[in-house]
């Protein structure tokens, strides 16, 4: 069987004994272990490598496979978090290709938020509903030494019971060379002042060579496995990234999706895996010509697929961005063996000002209604994936279909 672009979209509807048999044999016989075992540990360099770079009928096995493996793994549960997306400012001098949200401290459309702001706006967050707050910003130069701690402050004095995630491995480093403290001490005293988790962004691709292109003036690889180590070791979890779809190759996907899984195996500290797209329109790195224009769709389904896959038995929940992906490809990566949407958000810019379309807030109902299109159940949940409710409108809850989903 021959699979084209535009027939693709088909894979939801097919059973894993349906593309077993068109499947090439090593491709075939690398997913069967994997399912039959419910660990990609028992994968090869070389398996791994050749399922990153399938194509036609061994793709669409992959994308079966994964969604058959997050059946067994973790159900038929789509959750998202009921949260709000706070960038205290977008003056920032790191000066990433890939990033069209900084500003320069002379442009016009600059902002800082104060501290009362952040404390207002998370205060107005836990009022409509947001268990989360997702804090992270530019770099400003001459930021007071603090004032990542004191954010913390604020937003605790204003909402003593919302979920603190915040600040990138760079925004940690930063507050590290501003403060002068030894890295464990510095995430200690942010735990000890507020912060529950951790994003585990500023990942990007994990390979030296292309983040000097992506922004030289980033943390280096290592300097990102220390951060998250650390953390892990304080007792802040956080969650892991990759970002794909601009210069990286599918042979940076495999090993940093095995970095990962090494971490995961040393400190049990992430609680999801989330790959975002790179969103191109509005970046230098594009318009310099040094990345192509965003991921394709094979590409879109095949990373959400192959990190099902691969990190079968060590992060089990796989998230998909939705700020990067439209309604459809959205639901379809849930449907290639990803399991989490996301945040609600209330004010995501990032993406947004790279050229993303999504908007910048997806309500709950809109959450419920795109999961339960596809079958699946939906269900709030907190940062940590320890409490999930399950929602269903009115008309769902009473169908027999429902009653019988909830308990499953």
């Amino acid at each position: 069987m021959a699979w084209h672009s535009s027939e693709l979209t088909q894979f939801a509807s097919l059973t894993w004994e349906d593309v077993a048999p068109t499947a090439s044999t090593p491709i075939r016989g690398a997913l069967e272990r994997v399912l039959q075992r419910q660990d990609g540990a028992c994968l090869s360099d070389e398996e791994r490598r050749a399922l990153a770079y399938s194509e036609g009928a061994d793709l669409v096995a992959l994308l079966v496979a994964a969604d058959s493996l997050r059946r067994e793994l973790v159900g038929n549960i789509v959750s998202y978090v009921v949260n709000r997306n706070m960038n205290f400012t977008n003056i920032c001098f790191v000066g990433c290709k890939f990033c069209a949200f900084s500003r320069g401290p002379r442009e016009a459309d600059t902002y800082f938020h104060s501290l009362e702001d952040m404390g207002r706006k998370a205060k107005e967050a836990w009022d409509l509903g947001a268990t989360e707050v997702c804090i992270q910003g530019g770099l400003p130069r001459d930021l007071p030494s603090f004032y990542y701690r004191d954010i913390l402050r604020a937003v605790k004095s204003a909402t003593p019971r919302i979920h603190i995630h915040a600040f990138s491995p760079m925004e940690i480093v930063y507050g590290v060379e501003l403060t002068g403290m030894p890295l464990r001490d510095y995430l200690m005293m942010l735990r000890d002042n507020g912060l529950d988790t951790l994003p585990g962004t500023a990942a990007e691709i994990l390979d030296d060579e292309v983040r000097h292109v992506l922004s030289r003036n980033k943390l280096s690889t290592a300097q990102w496995q220390e951060v998250i180590r650390t953390a892990h070791q304080c007792g802040i979890p956080s969650t892991s990234t990759l970002m794909y779809g601009h210069m990286e190759s599918p042979d940076h996907w495999v090993r940093q999706l095995a970095l990962l899984r090494q971490i995961q195996t040393e400190t049990g500290g992430f609680t999801e895996f989330v790959p975002l797209g790179f969103v191109h329109q509005n970046t230098l790195l594009f318009q310099q010509g040094l990345a192509r224009s965003g991921p394709t769709l094979e590409e879109h389904l095949k990373i959400h697929a192959l990190a099902r896959i691969l990190l079968a038995g060590s992060i089990h929940n796989i998230q998909v961005s939705w700020v990067k992906l439209n309604r459809k490809l959205s639901q379809l990566c849930l449907q290639a063996g990803a399991n989490d949407y996301g945040g609600t958000l209330m004010e995501e810019n990032i993406s947004r000002e790279a050229g993303a379309t999504a908007g910048q807030y997806t309500s709950p109902e809109d959450f419920q209604a795109l999961i339960l299109e596809i079958g699946r159940i939906p269900a709030e949940r907190n940062t940590k994936y320890s409490r999930m409710q399950i929602k269903l409108p009115v008309e769902a809850a009473s169908s027999e279909w429902a009653l019988d989903a909830e308990f499953a």
